[in-house]
C-alpha cells in the first residue's frame, strides 16, 4: 500500500497530495472523496486505494484493477470555472496524465475521447468525474484516475482492449515515482487551466489524440452513430460527419474503427 509519507517524500506540489487518504480495500475512491468534499475538505485530497470493491467505469461499468500493480485514485477539486466548460475539465487532466505518464516513462500514451488512455491500441488509463452542482457554481469535483502500470494479465474479455504500462516497458514501473509525476503535472496543468487557460486545452488534446480524420462509431443512449472525426468543439465536444450531416458529441462510448492507424506520437 502506497503510504502518504512515501508519496510526499519528493512530491513536488503545492495542494495536490500533501493530504492523503490511503487505503488498503475501499469501495470506490470516488465515493469516498464526494463524502470528504461533503464534509469541506479542501482541493486537492487525494484518495488512494489497492483495491475498489464498487470501483466505476464510465457508463456504469466496474473498473477493475489487481492489488499491489496498478494506480486507482481521486482528486478532489473545487475549480471556479463556468458550468458550460465543464467537458474540457476531464480533457485537460487526459493531457495532464499523459504528459505526467510520458515524462516518466518516454511511453508514447495518447488520448482517446472523451476520457480514456491508450498505448498501441490498448487502453492504459481511463478517468471518471462526478460534480456537484449549486446556485453559486461547482461544489466540487471529483475525478477518479485508473492506471494499469505493473498488472500483465487481464481477464478474458480486456486481453484485446487493455495493457499496462510495464507491458511495453518491459520492465515494472514505479508506481509511487508515476504518481509524483502525474500528481505533479495535474497541478501544473489545473492551475494553469483554472487561472484563465481553458482555451489551451483543445489544442492540446489535439497534440496527443490523432482522432481528426478517424473513422469511429458512437454508442450513447440506446443509439449508435458513424462518422468521420472532423475536430473537438470550443466547449469540448467531439464534432463528427456523419452520412445525416454533422453532429457534435458529449457523451458516448467510442470506438475506432482502424485502431492500427493510431499511431503513436513521440
Amino acid at each position: 500500500m502506497i503510504e502518504a509519507q512515501e508519496l510526499q517524500s519528493g512530491l513536488n506540489c503545492h495542494r495536490f497530495g500533501r493530504k492523503v487518504y490511503s487505503f488498503q480495500s475501499i469501495d470506490s475512491t470516488n465515493t469516498f472523496a464526494r463524502s470528504l468534499a461533503a464534509r469541506g475538505e479542501e482541493e486537492g485530497a487525494l484518495v488512494i486505494a489497492e483495491e475498489q470493491t464498487a470501483g466505476r467505469g464510465r457508463q456504469g461499468r466496474t473498473w477493475s484493477s489487481n492489488i499491489d500493480e496498478n494506480l486507482t485514485f481521486t482528486l478532489l477539486l473545487r475549480p471556479e470555472i463556468p458550468n458550460g466548460k465543464i467537458n474540457l475539465l476531464p480533457l485537460g487532466i487526459a493531457v495532464a496524465l499523459t504528459q505526467g505518464i510520458r515524462r516518466l516513462t518516454s511511453l508514447p500514451v495518447l488520448c482517446k475521447w472523451p476520457n480514456d488512455l491508450l498505448l498501441m491500441g490498448g487502453k492504459v488509463a481511463g478517468i471518471l468525474m462526478e460534480s456537484a452542482l449549486s446556485s453559486r457554481g461547482f461544489e466540487y469535483v471529483v475525478v477518479g484516475i485508473g492506471i494499469n502500470v505493473n498488472q500483465r494479465k487481464f481477464p478474458e474479455h480486456l486481453r484485446t482492449r487493455a495493457t499496462s504500462l510495464a507491458l511495453h516497458a518491459g520492465h515494472a514501473i514505479d508506481r509511487v515515482a508515476l504518481l509524483r509525476s502525474v500528481l505533479q503535472s495535474i497541478e501544473s496543468n489545473y492551475e494553469t487551466y483554472t487561472s484563465g487557460g481553458l482555451d489551451a486545452i483543445v489544442p492540446s488534446w489535439l497534440s496527443l489524440a490523432p482522432m481528426v480524420g478517424k473513422q469511429i462509431t458512437a454508442a450513447m443512449q440506446g443509439t449508435t452513430v458513424a462518422g468521420t472525426v472532423l475536430g473537438l468543439s470550443a466547449d469540448g465536444g467531439l464534432q463528427l460527419r456523419t452520412d445525416a450531416g454533422d453532429l457534435t458529441l458529449f457523451a458516448g462510448d467510442v470506438t475506432i474503427l482502424d485502431m492500427e492507424s493510431y499511431a503513436p506520437r513521440n
